[in-house]
């Protein structure tokens, strides 16, 4: 019986303690979030890119794929030169963290905002995004966007393939 009452209070103080682990992991999975949200707001292709791990997996809310960063690279580089204002914002509504596999989940919404001449384009929905720690850094291995709302212009009234 003592043993018990002993092993019951040190369990309990294991499994908080590695709750409070996971928070701190999803806090550093959240800042780098924000970080690639600010990057992406300030057109820093560099930046964007040292959230990604080298096999990055892109599928866009119009159903394109790309694999690895320097295509993900060139195809965001080629997004801003041709919608100069354009920003997407992710938003984190979930984060779960499986610290033994040094993985991580997020589920969240999007929105991207940008102009087709004098058209303001609007286009929003949900994303799932897989990390990585990779050399104690949280990466982003692969990202989804799945559109739920789309708004002004030409770019809204074609529906992808």
């Amino acid at each position: 019986m003592k043993a018990f009452i002993i092993l019951v209070p040190v369990a309990i103080a294991l499994g908080a303690c590695r709750q409070d682990h996971r928070g701190a992991e999803v806090e550093l999975i959240r800042e780098v979030r924000a970080m690639s949200n600010k990057a992406i707001a300030e057109h820093d292709t560099a930046a964007i890119v040292r959230s990604w791990t080298t096999d990055y997996h892109l599928v866009t809310s119009r159903n394109a794929e790309a694999h690895g960063r320097k295509e993900n690279a060139e195809r965001i580089q080629k997004e801003f030169e041709s919608k100069q204002d354009v920003v997407y914002t992710r938003t984190p509504e979930r984060v779960s963290v499986f610290t033994e596999w040094n993985m991580a989940s997020e589920h969240g919404t999007w929105v991207g905002r940008w102009k087709e001449g004098e058209e303001a384009i609007e286009i929003s929905g949900t994303y799932f995004a897989k990390w990585h720690k990779v050399d104690g850094q949280w990466m982003i291995r692969a990202e989804v966007f799945v559109p739920l709302k789309c708004s002004g212009g030409a770019f809204c009234a074609t529906s992808p393939i």
